[in-house]
């Protein structure tokens, strides 16, 4: 499709950047090669020096990876995605095209284990500065502001405990500080929420969880604006760290049945949380679909949808948090999550297991939290598997 532009989002999903070849395939086709044949020597130049739009290398353009990119620009309604090897890619390539030692980012608290240990560990070592704040508490990132700060970056909602950024409101703080807005639309997809309608300047995906779908493939994507991309683009094409064509052609068809998919998994989560609730040996739910989360009336105003992911504490602690993991049957016990199959999993000893004691304690993970990504089965049986395990409570 040449125009995008006058489709729906359900048609973007399935048709948005599809160029067919001379062979007139129907399904998008897979370009499994690495380099690219020129006409002439002049040709060649040309490509190289960007002066006109081509197949160079496969490690920056693809005609695979350029569909998947093109469609979730389509479904995010932004100008362009520039598609990584990973989620975590995608925000390494931010922040090395964008920042600069002697620069800020201020993040919320509440995000992934492994965000944090990128920006403390790795990005720390160049010379930038990191501030953490609570993600709902606007005062606070206006106190973090400073000269420097040229990045806010937050996960709404967050992984584990669901809590939700008021978009608008950080992109307003952002911008009156001279610094951009990134949010990780990770557990939302386009199909949910689309952030970049709310102010964000920068979108960031794992494609590797709700957009693959099936636990498939590694993948993740920055989406924004042609200019804002740039440096983004000038750093995956001169690192690496790029989404393969197989990858692609995977998320591809997984962005075909996002919609569907993520209907299937609120209606199933809303169900398992509020079921969560009524559970005596439960101590706290954490999902935004619940009518007394504090984000709740804010995740109904910036999504269509509560998402997928329900976190929730057990009495007991650590301890009893293991039981109940180990006394499900029918839930996997994996780290991934927006699978067509429930997983389940302990943040506090996985997923955030690296961050100090500290850390995970200003980031309210808790040694009871379970954290359940709910997949595509029967609600019942889950709810069935899990009420098996926390009657092991006692």
């Amino acid at each position: 499709m040449n125009d995008d532009n006058h489709y729906r989002p359900d048609t973007l999903a399935v048709r948005a950047g599809q160029r067919r070849s001379a062979e007139r395939e129907h399904s998008e086709a897979l370009f499994l090669t690495s380099s690219y044949v020129f006409d002439d020597a002049a040709s060649a130049a040309a490509h190289f020096a960007n002066e006109v739009e081509g197949n160079v290398y496969s490690r920056y353009t693809n005609p695979t990876v350029r569909n998947f990119e093109e469609r979730l620009a389509a479904l995010e309604g932004a100008e362009k995605a520039v598609a990584t090897s990973s989620g975590m890619a995608a925000i390494m390539a931010i922040v090395m095209g964008h920042l600069k030692q002697g620069d800020q980012i201020i993040c919320s608290r509440d995000v992934f284990g492994s965000t944090h240990v990128l920006l403390e560990k790795t990005i720390a070592k160049f010379g930038v500065e990191v501030a953490y704040v609570p993600l709902a508490d606007l005062d606070a990132w206006r106190a973090a502001l400073q000269p420097n700060t040229k990045l806010l970056y937050c996960e709404t909602p967050s992984n584990p405990l669901a809590e939700v950024g008021d978009i608008a409101a950080l992109a307003e703080i952002a911008h009156a500080g001279g610094a951009l807005l990134a949010v990780d639309n990770c557990f939302c997809t386009p199909a949910l929420q689309q952030p970049l309608k709310w102010g964000a300047d920068l979108v960031i995906h794992s494609a590797t969880k709700f957009i693959d779908g099936q636990g498939r493939c590694l993948g993740g994507a920055v989406v924004g604006s042609r200019e804002l991309l740039e440096p983004v683009l000038g750093f995956v094409r001169s690192a690496g760290p790029t989404m393969s064509p197989f990858n692609a052609w995977v998320f591809l068809k997984g962005l075909e049945t996002l919609k569907l998919r993520m209907r299937a998994h609120c209606a199933s989560a809303a169900a398992l949380a509020a079921w969560l609730v009524a559970q005596p040996q439960v101590e706290k739910v954490y999902y935004a679909g619940l009518p007394d989360h504090p984000g709740h009336a804010l995740a109904a105003k910036q999504q269509s949808g509560f998402g997928a992911v329900v976190g929730f504490v057990v009495k007991g602690g650590r301890s009893a948090a293991w039981q109940v993991i180990d006394g499900c049957r029918l839930l996997s016990l994996t780290a991934n999550l927006g699978d067509t199959k429930t997983t389940i999993v302990h943040p506090a000893t996985t997923t955030h297991g690296r961050l100090s004691d500290d850390s995970r304690a200003a980031a309210g993970i808790v040694d009871g939290l379970i954290r359940v990504s709910v997949g595509l089965e029967d609600i019942a049986d889950i709810q069935a598997d899990l009420a098996a395990a926390l009657a092991g409570l006692g």
